[in-house]
């Protein structure tokens, strides 16, 4: 079954700012507490992840740069988890998230974990925003391996030696859909797609299904808000904290 297409998109994060009132003996009241990437409405729905059980763990590459030659920090993150994450489309969309625009040329790698040849050695385009970023499997005309795993990386070629790439990276490999997946799915509406995938564990399928709804509604609060708090979930902080800034909706 062939799963969610997706788009790029930048959004925004649920928060919920604490109040305080004035003080009885007449003291001027605190400022407000600020907000953080993980507090949520009570009344949202909200896509928990359940990280698998099955497979060794394995590190998440986080990349970033102070000043290095375009004067400003910035973070480069691909949007998975700090394991092997899953999912039952051979040809996924694989979410990146850079926080300032950049001037570097972008390189998308892919390569089986015990593998020599990429399947993938391609420069993409150069993202015009900041933000969540997406490129597509399919767009490229390649497809995943059931149960292999993939490392995978975005780099920021940042001159002609390669000595000085900024890259971030991860692992995913497609497996068959848990048996439990099909009941749920056939009584789930659209909306409940993301938290049905992740509840199985397939991280790429609920990212990838809750971004493709946020590009078919794209000023749904209450999505964006999803999606940072689905990211907050496995460390990716510095996306989710992005998406609780006021973007313009593209």
């Amino acid at each position: 079954m062939k799963f969610i297409k997706c788009m790029t998109v930048t959004g925004l994060f649920l928060a919920l700012p604490l109040f305080v009132g004035a003080a009885d003996d007449g003291k001027p009241a605190p400022e407000k507490q600020k907000p953080t990437a993980v507090t949520t409405v009570a009344n949202m729905k909200k896509t928990i992840y359940n990280p698998p059980l099955r497979g060794a763990p394995a590190g998440r590459v986080g990349g970033g740069t102070r000043g290095a030659g375009e004067r400003e920090s910035f973070s480069l993150l691909v949007l998975a988890p700090d394991h092997v994450g899953y999912t039952t489309d051979t040809q996924p969309c694989l979410y990146w998230f850079i926080s300032r625009t950049t001037s570097y040329p972008v390189e998308l790698t892919i390569t089986e974990k015990r593998g020599v040849t990429p399947l993938v050695q391609k420069v993409i385009k150069t993202p015009e925003n900041p933000g969540i970023q997406a490129v597509c499997l399919a767009d490229l005309g390649v497809k995943l391996r059931k149960n292999v795993q993939y490392n995978w990386f975005v780099s920021l070629l940042t001159d002609a030696e390669r000595s000085r790439d900024i890259l971030a990276g991860g692992i995913l490999e497609n497996i068959d859909p848990p048996a439990t997946v099909a009941g749920k799915l056939a009584t789930a509406d659209s909306s409940a797609l993301p938290m049905v995938y992740a509840e199985e564990g397939l991280w790429y399928d609920a990212l990838e299904a809750l971004s493709r709804s946020i590009a078919l509604s794209p000023n749904n609060v209450e999505l964006r808000r999803q999606r940072a708090f689905l990211l907050d979930q496995v460390g990716l902080s510095a996306a989710a904290v992005f998406e609780t800034k006021d973007q313009p909706v593209p």
